[in-house]
């Protein structure tokens, strides 16, 4: 993938006569290239697949061709004598636009000719928004363009008109124009695209007045603009471009002065990423919600235990981008992003990046295991025997990614057992526990399947097909133990493409656009073997069809009812009268879950009733979630009595069932405190229910004497949840599961330091609610303090309990410690006993 497939070389003749190339812009369909020099002509080449293969090593690489690059033709630009400058170009698939310095807008077709220009400001004051107020029926300005005495007419301006950069969503029909002196402007363009320069109309004006650079994020509809204080402001489009959130490195170390203003920005195909490069030193990739992903800039203090000993000026030589970041993009599927740094512009340096499974679209849950997948591997988060995570990289056969590169779709089976793993065309499965892949013997097959999801049911690996011959979509179940037409046990057409899917147990969740719910309840006949016949049905349980003005899902998970312990896919075969499991029809229905989440494009999540199709808003700014209720299996699940989590730019959240007859009353919810905040530096990947941890990933970065370039360390954290269950329990007078909960999570490495963040959380609420209920009657101060008192009664139980008080008692004030020991147990008692059982060190701690 680096190897040049085309070139095309101007002679010095061309270009002394009309200037070297400026910027270029692509057509939709790739076939031209348009190029703007320096003296403002406009050069169009052509661009055709060659007959001459790509050899690679002697070898043709199969798919790859050869391209030849043609001169067609070169026109001077309208605009050439005047003393302007440009910005960017922007295009759809017939026209090219451009704006000028001198506020001027010029559209060209693809074959170079001149179709037109407009002023966009014609008259500033007609366009409304945040700079502009409404004071007695007349326009107030509020400080934009306070040094033009009049609005342009024609061709007269002012440098307050500079167009200095320009945005374009056809998806939103929006076109955003940045001005030099950092004010932004939305425009509206019309279905047509950018073919009538009369339909571009200026909208509204953005609250913002140092704005550099735009990218716009279609899918999510946010807006994000580079400021000339170095940090990114996120604008929530939909909503009247509101102001979301702001990310910047002020809180690493590193100001404005250290990174200079911010020069571009790219988000990933998906828009749940963006890229930001800085003028002077760095680039730094952000999650949607404001996680700092990864970073070229060497944080402070942190080293990684290979990194050697750098001296001050070794640090820059071995610091990618540290010249600034002139431009940079995403490839087409989001794996790698090209950066060109200001200082030496003569190379393009590519960085490589995985992808999380955010669960949504059509793709399972996963639980057990949590991976990230590359363009040619899968990354396994293994968990030691010490509880040390690591990450083991899964590379692909050759014999199969080269033909099908790259990986689009990863689903782990939710026994953690196997890996369903699809490129462009047909799947490759992984057993984890043999170490061996399995794939489809016949390549015929293979090439007939296009992937577009895939699921687990049990041990049935559940595909989601587009069948080019008939342009239509089907689901395709096949045994994990073989692959192959023969092996086939369902094939069930769908109405479309899914929208969202999701497998609970043996219910399968179909949902389609606009908003139409099919719930299909999957039966299977005979022993699931080689050597039997098995046969799965699909039957349809349940169909619903929602009228909504709300976004359309992203994910929809169910949530299981209260379900027998084996929670198998039942077999006909295997069920005899006699037996106690015969599933009835009455038992089916009740067995059928009845809920599910809904987490929307805008981040809304809500919880919709399948038996009334009523749907309840919970909360909003959500980007992943995992339902937690009724997963476990086969070891005990520290995190059974979650409902779910949600993940945000707020952190972490943790919702309970209501203790009520409805554990899903909304009045009753509760959401654990802000204490669970997850590190900004730490994406989620998933949880690990017997452990009681979340798990995530972080950027780490090494450093080597033979390279000029560091190494970039994802490396896996884990973070307990375990403290706040334990409060959850105690609040709700459930000490007895509080004490088997604990026990459950003895021998965990993390144990001590969770009863101790448990023991703090408590008494730090203790110590708020006597300031809070001093002319109060006093009845949440006395529920406090006896939640303080389960508390301490709880880890009593525990041989941390000495280390835990003490250790809680210094991070607090010491007039407050009366209030402690009052529910712990007397400073001198609890010295004695330190020095009983010769805990030096402890007992010297109690001498407060």
């Amino acid at each position: 993938h680096r190897v040049r497939l085309g070139k095309y070389l101007r002679d010095p003749g061309s270009i002394q006569e009309e200037g070297q190339n400026l910027q270029a812009v692509w057509s939709s369909d790739t076939k031209t290239i348009a190029v703007l020099t320096s003296s403002y002509f406009l050069h169009i080449y052509k661009v055709s697949l060659s007959e001459k293969q790509l050899r690679l090593g002697g070898k043709e690489v199969s798919g790859l061709s050869l391209v030849d690059i043609m001169y067609d033709s070169s026109k001077k630009a309208p605009f050439a004598n005047e003393n302007v400058t440009i910005s960017n170009f922007v295009s759809d698939d017939r026209y090219i636009l451009l704006g000028l310095s001198n506020g001027s807008l010029h559209l060209l077709s693809w074959n170079g000719e001149h179709r037109g220009e407009t002023y966009i400001l014609e008259d500033p004051f007609s366009v409304r928004g945040d700079d502009y107020a409404q004071d007695n029926g007349s326009l107030v300005q509020r400080g934009l363009f306070l040094q033009i005495s009049t609005s342009i007419s024609g061709k007269k301006t002012a440098s307050h008109h500079n167009i200095s950069r320009l945005e374009l969503s056809l998806a939103l029909r929006l076109l955003v124009v940045v001005f030099g002196d950092g004010h932004i402007l939305l425009c509206s363009t019309t279905k047509k695209g950018l073919g009538q320069m009369d339909g571009i109309k200026a909208e509204r004006w953005l609250g913002v007045s140092d704005a550099v650079c735009t990218a716009v994020a279609p899918e999510q509809e946010i807006l994000a603009v580079g400021t000339r204080r170095g940090t990114v402001d996120l604008y929530d489009l939909e909503d009247g471009a509101t102001l979301v959130r702001t990310v910047s490195l002020y809180d690493w170390g590193y100001s404005v002065e250290d990174t200079g203003a911010v020069n571009c920005i790219a988000w990933t195909p998906d828009n749940c990423a963006f890229a930001v490069g800085w003028k002077l030193r760095g680039l730094t990739v952000w999650s949607a919600s404001g996680c700092r992903l990864m970073s070229t800039i060497r944080q402070i203090g942190i080293n990684s235990a290979s990194s050697p000993m750098l001296k001050s000026n070794q640090e820059y030589k071995c610091e990618p981008m540290v010249g600034g970041v002139a431009c940079m993009g995403w490839d087409e599927y989001g794996y790698r992003l090209f950066a060109v740094e200001q200082r030496t512009a003569e190379r393009v340096l590519a960085i490589p990046f995985g992808k999380c499974c955010l669960n949504r679209g059509i793709s399972g849950a996963t639980h057990m295991r949590q991976v990230i997948y590359a363009e040619d591997r899968v990354l396994i988060v293994q968990s030691e025997d010490d509880d040390e995570l690591k990450l083991q990289h899964l590379v692909l056969p050759v014999s199969y990614i080269s033909q099908n590169w790259p990986v689009l779709h990863v689903a782990a089976s939710k026994d953690g057992t196997y890996l369903a793993i699809a490129g462009r065309q047909g799947l490759i499965l992984y057993d984890l526990r043999s170490k061996r892949w399995r794939v489809f013997g016949d390549v015929t097959q293979e090439q007939r399947i296009h992937c577009e999801g895939l699921l687990w049911l049990g041990k049935i690996v559940v595909i989601c097909n587009y069948n080019s011959s008939s342009n239509t979509y089907e689901l395709l179940f096949y045994p994990r133990y073989h692959l192959d037409q023969t092996s086939l046990l369902c094939r069930r057409a769908l109405l479309g493409r899914p929208m969202v899917m999701d497998i609970c147990h043996d219910y399968i969740l179909v949902t389609y656009r606009p908003f139409d719910v099919h719930v299909f309840h999957a039966q299977l006949s005979g022993e699931l073997s080689p050597s039997n016949s098995p046969v799965l049905q699909l039957s349809a349980v349940r169909e619903l069809s929602i009228m909504t003005a709300k976004k359309h899902p992203v994910a929809m998970r169910f949530i299981p009812d209260h379900l027998p312990r084996d929670r198998t896919l039942f077999s006909r075969s295997e069920v005899t009268p006699n037996d106690d499991c015969v599933e009835s029809s009455s038992e089916t229905s009740q067995r059928q879950p009845k809920r599910c989440l809904i987490l929307r494009l805008n981040g809304e999540l809500s919880l919709l009733d399948l038996d009334e199709g009523r749907e309840r808003e919970l909360t909003d700014s959500v980007e992943l979630f995992w339902v937690t209720c009724g997963q476990s299996e086969g070891k005990a699940n520290l995190i059974d009595e979650v409902s779910w989590l949600d993940y945000g730019h707020r952190g972490m959240q943790v919702w309970y069932p209501s203790p009520g007859l409805d554990p899903f009353q909304l009045q009753d919810f509760l959401q654990l405190d802000p204490e669970l905040e997850f590190d900004r530096e730490v994406y989620p990947l998933g949880l690990l229910p017997n452990a009681g941890v979340v798990v995530g990933i972080s950027q780490r970065m090494s450093f080597s004497a033979c390279t000029e370039f560091p190494c970039f360390e994802p490396a896996p954290q884990a973070q307990t949840i375990l403290h706040c269950l334990l409060r959850h329990l105690l609040q709700r007078d459930k000490m007895e599961e509080a004490l088997g909960l604990a026990r459950l999570s003895a021998n965990k490495p993390h144990f001590s330091h969770c009863l101790e963040w448990l023991l703090f959380t408590v008494f730090d609420a203790d110590i708020s609610s006597q300031s809070s209920t001093k002319n109060n009657s006093g009845f949440v101060k006395s529920v406090v303090s006896s939640l303080l008192e389960q508390t301490c009664d709880l880890i009593r139980n525990f041989p941390e309990y000495l280390d835990v008080v003490v250790s809680v008692a210094r991070k607090t004030d010491g007039r407050h410690w009366a209030d402690l020991f009052a529910a712990a147990g007397r400073s001198t008692d609890l010295f004695e006993d330190c020095f009983q059982r010769r805990w030096y060190r402890t007992a010297a701690c109690y001498i407060l």
